[in-house]
């Protein structure tokens, strides 16, 4: 039956290669978009891992998602927390969501307080001096052909010079003063959130009680770093979860009728060999697990040229565009190679079906 199963796939080789392309295609749909849908929650929370900070205060309202909130808070109340029993530094930072020249996240940030969180580390160059400086990270510099320092660049249409080039993580790809970054976005001695360091991580509750203790800050959200982060999940964007099952289901779709094609007419143009099969005295079931095993055998291969494929294309696209994070991990491969290898066994099992119900008698007189 092996034999005769890699015949079938052999006899037709163009039938048999498009069908590994659509399971390939399949897996490729799956894995690459959701890896880039994921990558953004993922890369936030690399942008962010060097900041430095124990604790992160914003008002009652914010979502955890940089620049959407605005910017609320007064930089007046920088100074009072810096004042609280524990906390050794409060810098204030302004996030801002711009679609002005692509979309990112532009962070102002007061240079003095926020170096105290933890020191940059500059590969060329130094700390913003003027008002329209600009410190970029190294994934930044490096994409798009490359930035150096000395270059203007556009930020909300106005010219900025890069003064210096810093390891990233430290939250943005580009940072600028924060009182500049106000002053273009009308949030002059405003700020979306405080980043703020303890005198020692052991006593950030009691830094969360005393600002929770203090009139107008009650309801304020206080966030230890790691519980922040550990909000960027999935689960917390239903728009995002609802996004990838669409991308699943079109993938399945596609991978599911491709197959249902092929099958449907290999087991039509087989009628004469299915007859001379059963007039043997093969079973029912014989004949569902020859087209089964044959399916079987299109979409591991279909599965394993689509993984191969989702990780070089991965990899070009982490070259052509650093910026962007993809997150394709093992647990998502997977998910992905299972539910490719399922849709594919569903899509053969009506011409499975089919084939075993066809009267011997009419399958060998079939022309």
């Amino acid at each position: 039956m092996n034999k005769l199963i890699f015949a079938n796939l052999f006899q037709r080789p163009v039938r048999s290669i498009i069908s590994v392309l659509a399971v390939a295609i399949e897996v490729i749909m799956m894995l690459t978009i959701i890896a880039i849908m994921l990558g953004q929650l993922t890369g936030q929370k690399r942008l962010n891992n060097g900041i430095g900070a124990d604790l992160i205060v914003r008002p009652s309202n914010a979502t955890f998602l940089n620049g959407v909130s605005g910017a609320p808070i007064t930089v007046k109340l920088a100074p009072f927390l810096e004042k609280l029993p524990h906390v050794a530094v409060a810098s204030p930072v302004i996030t801002n969501l711009s679609m002005s020249d692509g979309l990112e996240v532009l962070w102002g940030i007061d240079y003095a307080s926020y170096s105290r969180l933890s020191p940059f580390s500059f590969v060329a160059g130094g700390p913003i001096q003027q008002p329209y400086d600009v410190m970029v990270d190294d994934v930044y510099a490096s994409s798009g052909g490359g930035h150096h320092v000395g270059e203007t660049i556009m930020i909300l249409k106005h010219p900025f010079h890069i003064v210096g080039i810093f390891r990233h993580g430290k939250g943005g790809r580009k940072l600028i003063s924060i009182a500049t970054l106000g002053a273009l976005t009308g949030s002059d001695g405003k700020a979306s959130a405080f980043y703020l360091k303890a005198d020692n991580p052991a006593n950030d509750n009691l830094i969360t009680q005393e600002i929770h203790a203090t009139r107008g800050l009650e309801n304020y959200q206080v966030m230890s770093m790691e519980e922040w982060m550990s909000l960027m999940t999935p689960d917390r964007i239903p728009a995002l979860n609802i996004a990838m099952n669409v991308v699943i289901g079109i993938a399945v779709i596609v991978g599911f009728l491709v197959i249902f094609q092929a099958m449907y007419t290999a087991v039509l143009e087989r009628t004469r060999e299915i007859g001379i099969l059963k007039s043997m005295g093969a079973s029912r079931w014989t004949i569902v697990g020859v087209v089964l095993r044959e399916t079987s055998v299109l979409a591991v291969i279909g599965v394993a040229v689509g993984v191969g494929l989702s990780f070089a294309l991965k990899e070009l696209l982490a070259r052509r565009f650093p910026t962007l994070y993809l997150d394709m991990n093992s647990a998502l491969v997977a998910k992905g190679a299972v539910i490719a290898l399922v849709g594919a066994v569903c899509g053969a099992l009506y011409p499975a079906w089919m084939a075993a119900r066809k009267d011997p008698i009419d399958a060998l007189a079939y022309e």
